[in-house]
């Protein structure tokens, strides 16, 4: 069974600005010669490499609400250029919405169980992405989204 991540998107203030940045880290992959991709560099290591790479994604919380997730398709170690170990999660090129799901800051990443994590938007039924943000948002507050 898929395991994932979440984390919080720092700087960006919207799903458009990730789709922004996932779009520009994308285009210097192919620029490159490589499969489109983005990736999001972090100090920890996943020790549950397998669950994560088995279908797993990260799910991004953006202003209080985790909003989006990418497919976890990569987990890449290295040493940086002042000796620290780091590590790469390689993301799928989809930014693909999510049912809002109120979280509390935090600090790195943790593991989101499957049954913890919050349904794509697509899966709630047709209409649903074309609401305002706005009464998204608040229909997920109350718990009726």
């Amino acid at each position: 069974m898929a395991l994932h991540l979440i984390k919080l998107c720092v700087g960006a203030d919207s799903i458009d600005d990730l789709r922004d940045w996932v779009s520009r880290k994308a285009m210097t992959a192919i620029a490159a010669g490589l499969e489109p991709h983005s990736y999001h560099t972090t100090r920890m290591v996943p020790k549950r490499t397998e669950e994560l790479l088995d279908g797993g994604s990260l799910y991004w919380v953006i202003k209080g609400q985790v909003q989006a997730r990418q497919r976890l398709t990569g987990i890449e170690t290295f040493t940086d250029g002042e000796g620290i170990g780091r590590c790469n999660l390689i993301l799928g090129p989809e930014v693909i919405e999510t049912a809002y799901q109120p979280r509390r800051a935090f600090q790195g990443w943790r593991y989101l169980q499957p049954n913890e994590a919050p349904r794509d938007l697509s899966a709630l039924g047709a209409g649903t992405a074309e609401m305002p943000l706005e009464l998204r948002r608040e229909l997920a507050e109350l718990g009726l989204l």
